[in-house]
């Protein structure tokens, strides 16, 4: 870490002071999972996504996210509308580029919404960021199989290039704007088999961008960190839950005698109280 002060305590208790709206434009996968997220920070969701009022909803926003998952034509315009509201209004934006180098059509509206809107946050796997950047890169659907071996210099170098605060998400979050740089290790392995955890990371990005608009790269590193704490909290009761379970499943095998027949529960149930056999 570079220079940077985090504090995200502070960020999370104004944040939950102020309940600022974020707008999110997001995919069909994740919306649900992304409103709860945003509520459970203690920002106000809104998932408006028709050209008709996005606009007028992202006036009324501390932030906005924008989301490419699933793409379509009246969606992209959606997002610009959106954007040039936003940037005219001094809102801040998160941009997701999910599945950006899977196929052209993601890999050119995520290079032209970062062409045509001024993008405070790009928040991607190191595939994506890759893709975005000019570096070989592999993604397979909307995960990244390879993005390079240093994810610390990807950000960095998308921070310059790109000019953005860029944030790359895995096992070690690295986090920059070209100049400085933070890591985050936290978090736990179970976030990589759910779906949508690298969006809801997106749209933590967008609820810590709206208290902390002059200070993007600490925005970003702190929902970072946010979430990671939440990971590691969520790993540890899956932890308990399957461990009981488990515990629980022992408990409950009913025994086995030795002409093979079974005592317990559901053998008292099948012949009644005077036979258990």
């Amino acid at each position: 870490m570079t220079d940077v002060l985090l504090e995200p305590g502070d960020s999370l208790h104004r944040l939950r002071a102020a309940k600022p709206l974020v707008h999110q434009v997001t995919n069909y996968v994740v919306m649900n999972e992304t409103a709860n997220a945003t509520l459970a920070l203690g920002a106000l969701p809104v998932m408006a996504h028709a050209r008709e009022e996005v606009a007028e909803m992202v006036s009324y926003a501390g932030a906005l996210v924008l989301n490419i998952g699933t793409l379509s034509p009246v969606w992209v315009d959606a997002m610009l509308d959106a954007g040039h509201a936003a940037n005219a209004r001094g809102i801040p934006i998160v941009l997701d580029p999910v599945g950006a180098g899977a196929t052209a059509y993601r890999t050119e509206t995520a290079k032209r919404l970062l062409d045509e809107l001024d993008v405070a946050v790009l928040r991607g796997n190191a595939g994506e960021v890759a893709t975005l950047v000019g570096v070989a890169a592999e993604v397979r659907g909307v995960e990244s199989i390879d993005g390079g071996d240093d994810a610390a210099e990807l950000a960095r170098e998308a921070g310059r290039t790109l000019r953005v605060v860029a944030s790359v998400t895995g096992p070690v979050d690295h986090v920059s704007d070209g100049e400085r740089s933070v890591a985050i290790a936290n978090g736990h392995p179970l976030l990589a088999s759910i779906t949508g955890t690298g969006c809801m990371s997106s749209a933590l990005t967008g609820c810590f961008l709206a208290v902390n608009r002059d200070r993007p790269l600490e925005a970003a590193a702190e929902a970072l960190v946010a979430f990671g704490v939440a990971g590691v909290v969520f790993g540890l009761i899956a932890g308990w839950i399957i461990g009981s379970q488990q515990s629980a499943g022992r408990d409950t095998v009913p025994p086995v005698r030795p002409d093979g027949t079974k005592s317990g529960p559901a053998a008292l149930l099948r012949n009644g109280p005077g036979d258990d056999r």
